[in-house]
């Protein structure tokens, strides 16, 4: 009689697959930690990237994971879980008329407003900002278009709920590869091009990652650690990830964070259209706030 050669556990592990029952539990989970609807089409991802999990505890199932997320003795996992779920794909210069129309529309409009009270202050949240590449595009976009930039008071609020992806965009580097379309005038002045070990890297100067506080937001809070009101805010290719109700709250309360003529801008393959009369359509995914619409009371100084 032969015996049996016992399989490497990471190769057991390798092999668990998720059932409907299991799917659907971290479907409605996800859901109530960041508002994200999982779709049927996403089972072999999620099957995928929790997998990897599963094998960093030595956990035999998908319920056992679950189970442990579940537990007190979980809840540090929650973190690990929500990060290998989100999805992190951006560019610099991402959908590159936006970023021309607030070089173009916008910083106009900022001057102009400077002439009539004085104040030559800015605030713009970068929502759902990933490795940082939008809120970095939003600084260069600014620091470029206004003349004696050190007069005014500049400020990005740069938020994602996963916080691997936050650590790197603070840092600022990037392959170069990743740089790659950014015009050379650009790249020559706000990015420190690395040597010796940082070879094929860059990094985002000082002077413009000096004007970004990244945090960790979830878009689910209720209430939002937040306490200014915005000219702009970016929530791009996130709202896509939410069910209509959903949707619908988060412009409700992005609205009482903004500014009366703020500016919203969306993803390319994202609308308000049916479902919020806070704003006005400007341009294909931008957006202005109606003036008057929304409380006059700050949403933070009513929790």
């Amino acid at each position: 009689m032969y015996g049996t050669i016992a399989r490497p556990a990471s190769q057991v592990l390798s092999e668990v697959t998720i059932t409907d029952q299991e799917f659907r539990l971290f479907q409605n989970l996800i859901k109530a930690h960041t508002g994200i609807a999982l779709s049927e089409h996403k089972r072999n991802l999620v099957c995928s990237r929790l997998g990897k999990r599963l094998r960093a505890l030595s956990l035999p199932s998908f319920r056992k994971y679950y189970d442990y997320l579940r537990d007190e003795a979980g809840q540090t996992e929650l973190e690990h879980f929500v990060n290998a779920i989100t999805t992190n794909k951006t560019d610099f210069y991402r959908e590159k008329a936006h970023f021309d129309f607030l070089e173009q529309e916008m910083v106009s409009a900022w001057k102009a407003r400077v002439v009539r009270t004085g104040k030559r202050q800015i605030r713009i949240w970068s929502a759902g900002c990933s490795s940082g590449e939008e809120p970095y595009t939003i600084a260069i976009t600014l620091r470029n278009a206004i003349e004696n930039f050190s007069a005014w008071d500049v400020r990005i609020l740069a938020s994602d709920i996963d916080t691997e992806v936050l650590d790197r965009a603070a840092q600022g580097v990037y392959p170069t590869e990743r740089v790659a379309d950014i015009p050379k005038p650009i790249l020559e002045r706000y990015f420190l091009r690395g040597t010796g070990s940082r070879a094929g890297f860059v990094q985002v100067a000082p002077e413009i990652r000096d004007l970004i506080t990244f945090r960790q937001i979830n878009l689910q809070w209720d209430p939002w650690p937040v306490r200014t009101f915005f000219d702009c805010i970016f929530c791009r290719n996130v709202i896509i990830y939410f069910d209509k109700p959903t949707q619908r709250r988060l412009m409700e309360r992005f609205a009482a964070y903004l500014k009366d003529d703020a500016y919203l801008f969306l993803g390319h393959s994202e609308s308000l259209y049916g479902m919020s009369d806070e704003f006005t359509l400007l341009r294909n995914t931008i957006y202005r706030k109606r003036e008057g619409k929304g409380s006059a009371t700050p949403p933070w100084a009513t929790k």
